[in-house]
């Protein structure tokens, strides 16, 4: 069965380059972004960690953890760090995970059950292995986006979307289309227009079902 937005994102004990870890203890009450990837030693996964490291000051002012997982070994985490850091400017200082067991990818479904890697392997043998997902401080997944080996992954997207489920967490809230933050935001049906106002201030009513409010202050 597939992962959906709200399931519990599946907890697992792995090895990774800052040590063992415990996803839902490592959460603590923050963010997680966890990244994944089919290969070490790849040039579009080369620029995608380079540019989380080069972000995590962003990452971090949003009590966001960021988790990178690859399938291939810690070791070879190690070597390839080099390379990152090389690329993004930056130092990489979030755990990679070794999933040389697939057991992580398959668990994500980002695998079918009975895959292996075989001698020689190349990232096409993992290439579905490129999934970011958003979890929460409840440990539900409110996000995940796949992408292909040839497509590298828009952070300023990712950000973006990480700044809306944050505003709108736990809030009668939700982003319009192309929203960016410090614009209006879309007050839900649930609230009437009173309650809305008490609530929200002054709405910017352009349907009945679609009305406007001042984005709440961070």
């Amino acid at each position: 069965m597939s992962l959906r937005i709200n399931d519990v994102a599946p907890n697992f004990t792995a090895d990774t380059t800052a040590g063992k870890i415990t996803l839902h203890d490592w959460i603590g009450s923050g963010y997680v972004v966890l990244f994944s990837h089919p290969k070490d030693f790849t040039p579009v996964c080369t620029t995608e960690f380079g540019a989380f490291a080069k972000l995590a000051p962003d990452f971090e002012k949003r009590n966001t953890k960021v988790l990178g997982l690859s399938v291939d070994s810690v070791d070879d985490h190690k070597k390839w760090i080099r390379d990152i850091e090389a690329v993004g400017a930056a130092p990489v200082n979030f755990p990679i995970i070794d999933d040389t067991s697939l057991s992580i990818a398959k668990l994500y479904n980002m695998l079918p059950a009975d895959a292996y890697l075989p001698d020689g392997r190349t990232p096409a043998h993992s290439a579905t292995v490129r999934t970011v997902f958003i979890i929460g401080p409840d440990k539900k997944i409110r996000l995940s986006l796949t992408y292909p080996m040839s497509v590298g992954r828009n952070f300023a997207e990712i950000l973006r979307a990480l700044d809306a489920i944050q505003i709108t967490d736990g809030a009668p809230l939700a982003t319009p289309a192309d929203w960016q933050p410090g614009q209006d935001v879309i007050v839900s049906t649930s609230l009437n227009n009173d309650q809305a106002k008490e609530k929200f201030g002054e709405l910017n009513i352009k349907l009945p079902y679609l009305r406007y409010a001042k984005a709440p202050k961070a």
